[in-house]
Protein backbone atom coordinates (compact mmCIF):
# COMPACT_ATOMS: atom_id res chain seq x y z
CA UNK A 1 0.00 0.00 0.00
CA UNK A 2 1.38 3.47 -0.85
CA UNK A 3 2.14 5.75 2.13
CA UNK A 4 2.05 8.96 0.08
CA UNK A 5 -0.23 11.67 1.47
CA UNK A 6 -3.06 12.94 -0.61
CA UNK A 7 -3.50 16.74 -0.83
CA UNK A 8 -6.40 16.52 1.64
CA UNK A 9 -4.30 14.58 4.14
CA UNK A 10 -1.42 17.05 3.76
CA UNK A 11 -3.75 19.95 4.61
CA UNK A 12 -5.02 18.13 7.68
CA UNK A 13 -1.49 17.38 8.94
CA UNK A 14 -0.43 20.99 8.43
CA UNK A 15 -3.39 22.25 10.43
CA UNK A 16 -2.59 19.92 13.33
CA UNK A 17 1.07 21.02 13.35
CA UNK A 18 0.15 24.70 13.29
CA UNK A 19 -2.23 24.31 16.23
CA UNK A 20 0.44 22.48 18.22
CA UNK A 21 2.91 25.31 17.63
CA UNK A 22 0.43 28.02 18.62
CA UNK A 23 -0.36 26.54 22.07
CA UNK A 24 3.00 27.46 23.72
CA UNK A 25 3.01 30.83 21.94
CA UNK A 26 -0.39 31.65 23.40
CA UNK A 27 0.85 30.72 26.89
CA UNK A 28 3.86 33.02 26.43
CA UNK A 29 1.54 35.78 25.29
CA UNK A 30 -0.46 35.54 28.52
CA UNK A 31 2.69 35.87 30.61
CA UNK A 32 3.76 38.89 28.56
CA UNK A 33 0.35 40.52 29.10
CA UNK A 34 0.68 40.12 32.87
CA UNK A 35 4.19 41.60 32.82
CA UNK A 36 2.99 44.55 30.73
CA UNK A 37 0.44 45.40 33.43
CA UNK A 38 3.13 46.06 36.03
CA UNK A 39 2.41 49.64 37.15
CA UNK A 40 6.01 50.51 37.98
CA UNK A 41 5.54 50.15 41.73
CA UNK A 42 6.77 46.58 41.78
CA UNK A 43 3.27 45.07 41.75
CA UNK A 44 1.34 43.60 38.83
CA UNK A 45 -2.37 43.69 38.19
CA UNK A 46 -2.71 40.63 40.40
CA UNK A 47 -1.19 42.55 43.33
CA UNK A 48 -2.51 45.44 45.39
CA UNK A 49 -1.10 48.32 43.38
CA UNK A 50 -3.01 51.61 43.62
CA UNK A 51 -4.99 52.65 40.52
CA UNK A 52 -3.54 55.52 38.52
CA UNK A 53 -5.40 58.83 38.67
CA UNK A 54 -5.15 62.61 38.96
CA UNK A 55 -6.18 63.28 42.56
CA UNK A 56 -7.31 66.53 44.15
CA UNK A 57 -6.77 66.71 47.91
CA UNK A 58 -8.23 69.50 50.05
CA UNK A 59 -5.80 70.11 52.93
CA UNK A 60 -5.41 72.44 55.91
CA UNK A 61 -3.07 75.42 55.40
CA UNK A 62 -0.64 74.15 58.04
CA UNK A 63 0.09 71.14 55.82
CA UNK A 64 1.26 73.25 52.86
CA UNK A 65 4.99 72.55 52.99
CA UNK A 66 4.94 68.98 54.27
CA UNK A 67 2.26 67.84 51.83
CA UNK A 68 4.20 69.21 48.86
CA UNK A 69 7.01 66.90 49.95
CA UNK A 70 4.66 64.01 50.70
CA UNK A 71 2.87 64.41 47.38
CA UNK A 72 6.15 64.21 45.45
CA UNK A 73 7.11 61.08 47.38
CA UNK A 74 3.74 59.46 46.68
CA UNK A 75 3.97 60.19 42.96
CA UNK A 76 7.44 58.67 42.85
CA UNK A 77 6.16 55.51 44.55
CA UNK A 78 3.08 55.38 42.30
CA UNK A 79 4.05 56.25 38.70
CA UNK A 80 1.10 57.52 36.70
CA UNK A 81 -0.61 59.13 39.70
CA UNK A 82 -0.67 62.91 40.17
CA UNK A 83 -1.61 64.50 43.50
CA UNK A 84 -2.87 68.08 43.38
CA UNK A 85 -3.41 69.96 46.64
CA UNK A 86 -5.76 72.82 47.47
CA UNK A 87 -4.76 74.45 50.77
CA UNK A 88 -7.00 76.65 52.93
CA UNK A 89 -8.31 77.00 56.45
CA UNK A 90 -10.27 73.93 57.51
CA UNK A 91 -13.50 75.92 57.72
CA UNK A 92 -12.98 77.04 54.10
CA UNK A 93 -12.36 73.46 53.04
CA UNK A 94 -15.60 72.38 54.72
CA UNK A 95 -17.44 75.09 52.81
CA UNK A 96 -15.94 73.83 49.55
CA UNK A 97 -17.09 70.29 50.31
CA UNK A 98 -20.59 71.50 51.16
CA UNK A 99 -20.71 73.38 47.86
CA UNK A 100 -19.75 70.26 45.93
CA UNK A 101 -16.25 71.25 44.89
CA UNK A 102 -14.70 68.45 42.80
CA UNK A 103 -12.13 66.71 45.02
CA UNK A 104 -11.09 63.23 46.10
CA UNK A 105 -9.86 63.50 49.70
CA UNK A 106 -9.87 65.88 52.66
CA UNK A 107 -7.41 66.52 55.50
CA UNK A 108 -8.38 69.01 58.21
CA UNK A 109 -6.54 70.41 61.22
CA UNK A 110 -9.18 69.28 63.70
CA UNK A 111 -11.63 66.46 64.21
CA UNK A 112 -14.56 68.84 64.80
CA UNK A 113 -14.56 70.05 61.21
CA UNK A 114 -14.20 66.52 59.84
CA UNK A 115 -16.97 65.21 62.11
CA UNK A 116 -19.30 67.82 60.66
CA UNK A 117 -18.79 66.33 57.20
CA UNK A 118 -19.50 62.67 58.01
CA UNK A 119 -22.23 62.42 55.39
CA UNK A 120 -19.74 63.55 52.73
CA UNK A 121 -16.70 61.48 53.65
CA UNK A 122 -15.49 57.96 54.18
CA UNK A 123 -14.18 56.85 57.57
CA UNK A 124 -11.61 59.35 58.83
CA UNK A 125 -8.31 58.45 60.48
CA UNK A 126 -5.93 60.76 62.35
CA UNK A 127 -2.59 60.94 60.52
CA UNK A 128 -0.70 63.46 62.70
CA UNK A 129 -0.81 65.77 65.69
CA UNK A 130 0.54 69.27 66.35
CA UNK A 131 1.01 71.86 69.10
CA UNK A 132 0.91 75.63 69.35
CA UNK A 133 3.78 78.07 69.87
CA UNK A 134 4.01 81.85 70.13
CA UNK A 135 5.50 83.21 66.91
CA UNK A 136 7.54 86.40 67.44
CA UNK A 137 9.90 88.45 65.32
CA UNK A 138 13.41 87.15 64.78
CA UNK A 139 15.44 87.66 67.94
CA UNK A 140 12.22 88.18 69.93
CA UNK A 141 12.60 91.98 70.13
CA UNK A 142 9.58 92.39 72.41
CA UNK A 143 10.93 89.77 74.85
CA UNK A 144 7.80 87.64 74.88
CA UNK A 145 8.45 84.78 77.28
CA UNK A 146 5.06 83.20 78.03
CA UNK A 147 1.36 83.24 77.23
CA UNK A 148 0.45 85.89 79.80
CA UNK A 149 2.75 88.37 78.04
CA UNK A 150 0.24 88.43 75.17
CA UNK A 151 -2.16 90.39 77.37
CA UNK A 152 0.15 93.43 77.31
CA UNK A 153 -1.83 96.19 75.60
CA UNK A 154 1.38 97.56 74.09
CA UNK A 155 1.93 94.32 72.21
CA UNK A 156 0.41 93.87 68.75
CA UNK A 157 -0.99 90.33 68.81
CA UNK A 158 -2.65 88.60 65.88
CA UNK A 159 -4.76 85.45 66.16
CA UNK A 160 -6.71 83.26 63.77
CA UNK A 161 -10.48 83.69 63.74
CA UNK A 162 -12.37 81.52 66.23
CA UNK A 163 -14.00 79.40 63.51
CA UNK A 164 -10.55 78.34 62.29
CA UNK A 165 -9.08 75.32 64.11
CA UNK A 166 -5.90 77.14 65.20
CA UNK A 167 -8.06 80.08 66.30
CA UNK A 168 -10.24 77.73 68.34
CA UNK A 169 -7.17 76.12 69.93
CA UNK A 170 -5.77 79.58 70.67
CA UNK A 171 -8.97 80.70 72.38
CA UNK A 172 -9.04 77.46 74.35
CA UNK A 173 -5.57 77.83 75.84
CA UNK A 174 -5.98 81.55 76.54
CA UNK A 175 -9.34 81.01 78.24
CA UNK A 176 -7.95 78.11 80.28
CA UNK A 177 -5.19 80.38 81.60
CA UNK A 178 -7.64 83.29 82.05
CA UNK A 179 -5.56 85.49 79.77
CA UNK A 180 -7.37 88.37 78.05
CA UNK A 181 -5.90 89.17 74.63
CA UNK A 182 -7.19 91.88 72.33
CA UNK A 183 -5.85 90.94 68.88
CA UNK A 184 -5.17 93.64 66.29
CA UNK A 185 -6.60 91.27 63.67
CA UNK A 186 -8.16 87.84 63.30
CA UNK A 187 -6.98 85.89 60.27
CA UNK A 188 -8.65 83.20 58.10
CA UNK A 189 -5.87 80.64 58.51
CA UNK A 190 -2.63 79.95 60.35
CA UNK A 191 -0.41 80.97 57.44
CA UNK A 192 -1.98 84.43 57.46
CA UNK A 193 -1.15 84.76 61.18
CA UNK A 194 2.44 83.71 60.52
CA UNK A 195 2.73 86.15 57.63
CA UNK A 196 1.67 89.08 59.83
CA UNK A 197 4.49 88.30 62.25
CA UNK A 198 7.01 87.72 59.45
CA UNK A 199 6.21 91.09 57.89
CA UNK A 200 6.44 92.91 61.22
CA UNK A 201 2.75 93.83 61.15
CA UNK A 202 2.33 92.02 64.47
CA UNK A 203 4.66 91.47 67.41
CA UNK A 204 3.33 88.01 68.20
CA UNK A 205 0.81 85.41 67.13
CA UNK A 206 -0.28 81.90 68.03
CA UNK A 207 0.55 79.34 65.33
CA UNK A 208 1.37 75.65 65.06
CA UNK A 209 4.98 74.78 65.82
CA UNK A 210 5.33 73.28 62.34
CA UNK A 211 4.36 76.59 60.73
CA UNK A 212 6.89 78.52 62.79
CA UNK A 213 9.53 76.00 61.69
CA UNK A 214 8.91 76.91 58.03
CA UNK A 215 9.90 80.53 58.74
CA UNK A 216 13.24 79.96 60.44
CA UNK A 217 15.35 83.08 60.11
CA UNK A 218 12.25 85.28 59.94
CA UNK A 219 10.43 84.41 63.16
CA UNK A 220 11.31 82.78 66.45
CA UNK A 221 9.07 80.35 68.33
CA UNK A 222 8.40 80.67 72.05
CA UNK A 223 7.39 77.29 73.45
CA UNK A 224 4.19 76.87 75.41
CA UNK A 225 4.34 74.33 78.28
CA UNK A 226 2.39 71.13 77.65
CA UNK A 227 0.12 71.86 80.61
CA UNK A 228 -0.96 75.13 78.97
CA UNK A 229 -1.04 73.90 75.39
CA UNK A 230 -3.55 72.19 73.10
CA UNK A 231 -3.10 69.16 70.86
CA UNK A 232 -4.29 69.52 67.29
CA UNK A 233 -5.30 66.35 65.47
CA UNK A 234 -5.29 65.98 61.68
CA UNK A 235 -7.87 63.50 60.32
CA UNK A 236 -7.86 62.39 56.67
CA UNK A 237 -10.73 60.87 54.69
CA UNK A 238 -11.90 60.21 51.17
CA UNK A 239 -14.79 62.20 49.73
CA UNK A 240 -17.85 60.27 48.60
CA UNK A 241 -18.13 62.41 45.47
CA UNK A 242 -14.67 61.37 44.28
CA UNK A 243 -14.51 60.01 40.74
CA UNK A 244 -11.37 58.09 41.72
CA UNK A 245 -12.54 56.31 44.86
CA UNK A 246 -9.93 53.52 44.86
CA UNK A 247 -7.02 55.84 44.13
CA UNK A 248 -8.21 58.32 46.77
CA UNK A 249 -8.51 55.55 49.37
CA UNK A 250 -5.01 54.35 48.50
CA UNK A 251 -3.56 57.84 49.09
CA UNK A 252 -5.37 58.32 52.41
CA UNK A 253 -4.17 54.90 53.55
CA UNK A 254 -0.60 55.75 52.49
CA UNK A 255 -0.58 58.77 54.83
CA UNK A 256 -0.39 56.35 57.77
CA UNK A 257 2.48 54.29 56.34
CA UNK A 258 6.03 54.52 57.77
CA UNK A 259 7.22 56.42 54.67
CA UNK A 260 4.57 59.12 55.01
CA UNK A 261 4.89 59.29 58.79
CA UNK A 262 8.62 59.92 58.50
CA UNK A 263 7.97 62.89 56.22
CA UNK A 264 5.39 64.30 58.63
CA UNK A 265 7.54 63.81 61.71
CA UNK A 266 10.65 65.22 60.02
CA UNK A 267 8.59 68.39 59.52
CA UNK A 268 7.78 68.52 63.24
CA UNK A 269 4.37 66.85 63.31
CA UNK A 270 3.77 64.34 66.09
CA UNK A 271 2.67 60.72 65.83
CA UNK A 272 -1.11 60.24 65.58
Amino acid sequence: MSLALTPARRRTAAAVLTAALLVPLAACGKDDDNNDKNDGSGKTAAGAAAPKADLTVLAASSLTDVFETAGAAYEKEHPGTKVNFSFAGSQELASQVNQGAPADALVTADTKTMDGLRSDTGTASVIAKNRLVIAVGEGNPKKVAELKDLSDSKLKVVLAASEVPVGRYSKQILDDQKIDVQPVSQEPNVRAVLSKVELGEADAGLVYKTDAATATGKVDAVKIPDGQNAIAEYPAATLKTSKHAEAAAAFVKWLSTPAAQKILQDAGFEKP
